[in-house]
């Protein structure tokens, strides 16, 4: 007989009091711990084995330096920002996760998903406030340090909205959009770290984010294909947005420019290539390719020198400042209209850091500090948003690379920002003749990796269906509807199909294996033993409100017998019954004799005098689920039939015993609770 511990209550009250004077204690010891808590670069240099780790973190520091000036050239398209916004962006993002993060090879910086969610919240305040969302359209600087004495060729705006009221540009007002976004993203972010908010990643299973990545893919990819054939058409807002768009690329394709054409086939076929070499040969080359460079470089020569934007009317990227915006304080009035917009990219920007930074810690073996991590990337998001830079997060495709040429620590970080620091100071000028259509290329190429997702659909549909129906339905909403919408459809969704699957489980009789104490499914397992006299059934999920009712119509339909409908049915004849005794008729209703209907009115389906539930399978109970069992009790024992159960865990047995299942003296336990099936059929067997 197994008895279960006694466990020593605790005063929750007393409990929350101690723990809260020990947080707000202030010792010196506890303000240096904090201090380090908050910036792990303080434990970890120390100790940094310079001759171990340097070149590892330079070599890795300066390839990722290398890809990540194009590419934040190229998705300042996507955020509908000019590029020294990006720039700026991947510098700060850098220098801080070196100071707060814990992971030693993610790389956090300018991500395509996230900045096509500032773009999309970015062009939908700009056109509330009226401003044309034609890239080609003039704008004006925040600031007279960006517009390099070309004030004749900007058109000022004098405009007042949420509160700013100045002369401000449409260029002025999309990164005032886009800072007061990352402020308060980043806000959200520290706060889900003070109350340890992370569990909120849990709703976001790999179907919803992969869906959720490839719908925004698509979505990416059709915001690219006006830049690579050269058309001039608006930027989609709202609900539809893909659909929006490929009916004014078709409705324009006319105007197509052949020279971006031309100049997008080319780019694309040598960046394909380049990585399909790169991945075919990865183990032989030391670091990968530095593709992305090379083609701008030779692009922008080309356009420079062969002047494509005057002979050909091809869009290029314009004058990028030098040097640094002095900082500002993003507006609070904007704030307040971008508040629920910083949500979903909270998360977003949270779950995709996180689980990169575990997948580099397990393979690395080496542990992160998840609250940290949501620390860091919140004020990779606050502080950059005074300088002028939007929403970060870690990339897949950068720290894979980081990962393969040898990075050791958050030091190749500080290198990448020192890459990036070299152009902001002195080379950016030189990217004015870089076509636009270029680094569309460069972003359409990047997509590779999840737009391969839908080869992994029949291998998907194999392991799970279910999952791949959630993959299917949030890749759909992402790419029809919107990214904010299509995530949020996805948790739902994914949340839905768990209460469904839990509402109608499976269900089965057991048999015995024979010569054995084991018990199984007699439906999918051949050559098993029915136990005569005794009926096992199994329920595979928990016992709760939503599927009560499925539950009991699987137990009656499997063993056959509804016990209500018998009772009754008997009751229907002992009224017949006593109607014919008091006429003093010794011949029942249906001719016989009373003690020919006594035996007549056992039911010939009632095989069985013993029915064992086997609750190995259910994980808890709640009231209704108490009330079931209970009820299954009572009926099937007005039918001299004695429920049994088995294997239930500790949760299920405490919720059972509070619900007085066992009754009040819990004298009748032992015989209704068992810790194995094979217990409860030898109990069963033994009864008369």
């Amino acid at each position: 007989l197994m008895e279960r511990k006694t466990h020593v209550k605790i005063n929750r009250k007393e409990a929350m009091l101690a723990k809260l004077r020990k947080s707000c204690s202030c010792t010196p010891k506890k303000v240096k711990n904090f201090i380090v808590d908050f910036l792990p670069v303080l434990q970890w240099l120390p100790k940094y084995q310079c001759k171990e780790y340097i070149w590892g973190d330079i070599m890795s520091g300066l390839v990722i330096g290398i890809i990540l000036v194009p590419q934040a050239i190229a998705y300042s398209l996507l955020a509908g920002l000019k590029p020294i916004y990006s720039l700026y962006t991947s510098f700060f993002a850098n220098i801080i996760y070196f100071l707060m993060g814990t992971s030693r090879h993610v790389s956090v910086g300018i991500f395509s998903l996230i900045s096509l969610m500032v773009g999309q919240v970015v062009d939908r305040e700009l056109l509330l406030a009226g401003f044309d969302l034609n890239d080609d359209a003039p704008s004006a600087l925040a600031d007279s340090t960006l517009q390099n004495n070309s004030e004749s060729n900007i058109t000022a705006f004098n405009v007042t909205i949420a509160g700013m009221n100045a002369e401000c540009g449409k260029e002025c007002y999309a990164i005032a959009i886009a800072t007061a976004l990352t402020f308060v993203a980043g806000m959200y972010q520290v706060l889900m770290g003070i109350f340890r908010l992370g569990f909120v990643s849990m709703y976001l299973s790999e179907s919803v984010l992969d869906g959720f990545a490839t719908g925004a893919s698509l979505t990416i990819l059709t915001a690219q294909v006006k830049y690579l054939i050269g058309i001039k058409i608006p930027r989609s807002q709202g609900h539809g947005m893909l659909v929006i768009t490929w009916i004014n690329i078709f409705r324009n394709i006319s105007q197509a420019n052949l020279c971006d054409v031309i100049t997008s086939a080319i780019c694309i076929t040598v960046l394909v290539t380049a990585k399909e070499l790169g991945d075919r040969y990865k183990h032989k080359l030391k670091f990968p390719l530095p593709t992305e460079l090379v083609v701008i470089v030779v692009a922008t020569l080309v356009s420079h020198y062969g002047k494509l934007n005057e002979v050909y009317a091809s869009s290029v990227s314009g004058a990028i400042p030098t040097g640094f915006i002095p900082p500002k304080v993003p507006h609070f009035s904007l704030m307040l209209r971008v508040a629920v917009d910083a949500l979903p990219l909270a998360i977003v920007s949270f779950v995709f850091t996180i689980s990169l930074s575990e997948m580099c810690a397990k393979k690395y073996a080496y542990t992160i500090q998840a609250n940290q991590e949501m620390f860091a990337v919140g004020f990779c998001n606050i502080i950059p948003s005074f300088f002028h830079s939007f929403a970060t997060s870690a990339a897949l495709a950068k720290t894979l690379v980081k990962t393969s040429t040898g990075c050791q620590t958050q030091v190749s970080g500080v290198i990448s920002a020192m890459v990036v620091l070299l152009v902001l100071l002195f080379l950016a000028p030189l990217f004015y003749s870089l076509q636009k259509c270029v680094l569309a290329c460069i972003i359409i190429v990047s997509l590779r990796g999840a737009l391969r997702k839908f080869r992994d659909v029949p291998a998907r549909y194999y392991v799970n269906k279910v999952d791949t129906l959630v993959w299917v339905v949030t890749m759909s909403a992402s790419a029809l509807i919107s990214t904010e919408i299509g995530l949020l459809v996805g948790i739902v969704f994914s949340i839905l199909c768990i209460i469904v699957q839990t509402q109608r489980p499976r269900t089965a009789l057991l048999g015995q294996i024979q010569d054995t104490t084991f018990y199984e499914d007699d439906l999918e397992y051949e050559n098993l033993y029915s136990v005569p006299k005794v009926k096992i059934f199994r329920f595979e999920a928990p016992l709760y409100y939503a599927n009560r009712n499925y539950f009991l119509k699987s137990l009656y339909r499997l063993t056959n017998l509804d016990p209500n409908l018998e009772a009754a049915r008997r009751k229907k004849y002992e009224k017949k019954e006593k109607k014919h005794l008091k006429k003093g008729d010794h011949t029942t209703a249906n001719g016989l004799g009373i003690r020919e209907t006594t035996l007549q009115l056992v039911p010939k389906q009632t095989d069985f005098q013993a029915l064992i539930v086997d609750c190995s399978s259910i994980s808890f109970l709640d009231t209704t689920g108490v009330n079931t069992l209970k009820e299954i009790l009572k009926d099937y024992k007005d039918l001299n039939i004695s429920v049994l159960l088995a294997c239930c865990n500790p949760s299920v047995i405490d919720s059972l015993t509070r619900g007085s299942y066992f009754g009040k003296d819990f004298g009748s336990m032992q015989e209704m609770l068992f810790y194995s099936i094979h217990h409860a059929v030898q109990f069963a067997k033994d009864q008369k």
